[in-house]
């Protein structure tokens, strides 16, 4: 006797991320609503990291390809499916960079400005010159702390999320999120140029 269609009586377009990496473990059609749920995030989030749209679409490919070979060991550890994927992507351009002995800098433009400034009073922009003015302090962050920034306002991350993604616990990730706004504050009131006698921490909200 023939078995009934299961595939036929999943609805893939419905269901949540955990439902769907259940199913993926033996259907190929679930692991594609997960591809399509996700890849345009995680492709931007490798290119913030990489700088250029031909790595950035190879290194996606390879992220989504080892997460279908590896699915039957994901464990749900409480954070979302999306988490495992961010941490997949983040090993994979660290190590794009170690090969190549590139400088790991985000490449910025005023998509994180613009993120940025919805959520007061961490940064808020008011003109093109002071969104220019951030963005040239961010770049002067570490590496680390302009992934966080790329994680937190581009990709909508909760700090849990971001945690599972760089390795460190919740509260580390609180703790680094605010020196990154105090070195934020640091570079906008001590830029090179100090022919401007309003502090900027105030026009940005810092």
């Amino acid at each position: 006797m023939m078995q009934p269609n299961i595939q036929a009586k999943r609805h893939y377009l419905t269901a949540d991320d955990a439902q769907l990496v259940e199913w993926a473990k033996d259907d190929s059609s679930a692991f594609g609503e997960l591809y399509t749920r996700y890849v345009k995030k995680i492709y931007n989030y490798i290119y913030y990291r990489t700088g250029n749209h031909h790595d950035a679409e190879d290194l996606t490919s390879r992220v989504f390809f080892r997460a279908m070979a590896h699915i039957k060991e994901y464990t749900d550890r409480g954070v979302p499916f999306s988490a495992w994927l961010y941490r997949i992507a983040h090993n994979l351009v660290a190590n794009w960079h170690r090969d190549r002995g590139r400088q790991k800098v985000v490449p910025l433009d005023d998509h994180l400005t613009t993120a940025m400034s919805f959520d007061p009073p961490e940064a808020a922009t008011e003109s093109i010159e002071e969104e220019e003015t951030l963005l040239d302090s961010i770049r002067q962050l570490p590496e680390e702390r302009q992934q966080l920034l790329v994680l937190k306002f581009v990709e909508r991350l909760s700090n849990a999320e971001i945690g599972e993604i760089m390795n460190r616990t919740e509260g580390a990730i609180k703790s680094l999120y605010h020196r990154t706004l105090l070195s934020l504050r640091d570079n906008l009131e001590n830029p090179e140029e100090n022919s401007q006698p309003e502090p900027r921490r105030k026009r940005f909200g810092l």
